[in-house]
């Protein structure tokens, strides 16, 4: 009963399997962002523009970018666990491809809101190919943390 993190006797899910798992569909993620242009889709260096919007330099921006791009991938992970063991979806490909495409959907919202804040931002999403690459990441996101959390 380690394994089991009960926050309400209807919600428990398993807190280490979904760090493991968003860690895994993190690092999986960013495999698909970098390789993108072997399918034609464009490379976004997102732990760079993560951490750029804080900090001063290219090495600082890295690391901080990294550090939560790393802690982003966990806490949606938990989230999906938590929404699953609630009784919405349940950790399978299939949920894991929808969560992945609404939370996709929500990124490039919110990236349309930054743009306004930041409009050097408009120069590198404002076009239909990087909104499907991010899309289509965060889709993959969601079916790796599904099939591993479920293991």
């Amino acid at each position: 009963m380690l394994n089991l993190l009960p926050i309400h006797s209807a919600l428990v899910f398993h807190l280490r399997d979904a760090i493991i798992a968003g860690s895994t569909g993190r690092m999986v993620m960013l495999l698909f962002i970098y390789a993108g242009s072997l399918v034609r889709l464009p490379r976004i260096d997102v732990v760079s523009i993560l951490g750029s919007l804080a900090a001063p330099n290219k090495q600082d921006a890295v690391t901080l970018g990294g550090a939560l791009h790393f802690c982003m991938g966990v806490f949606f992970a938990l989230l999906y666990a938590t929404l699953w063991s609630m009784g919405i979806g349940s950790a399978t490909w299939e949920w894991g491809l929808i969560f992945g495409a609404v939370h996709g959907g929500v990124v490039i919202l919110q990236l349309f809101l930054m743009m306004r804040r930041f409009p050097s931002l408009s120069q590198q999403f404002n076009r239909f190919p990087v909104r499907l690459s991010i899309l289509i990441t965060h889709i993959v996101f969601g079916v790796v943390v599904a099939v591993i959390y479920a293991s």
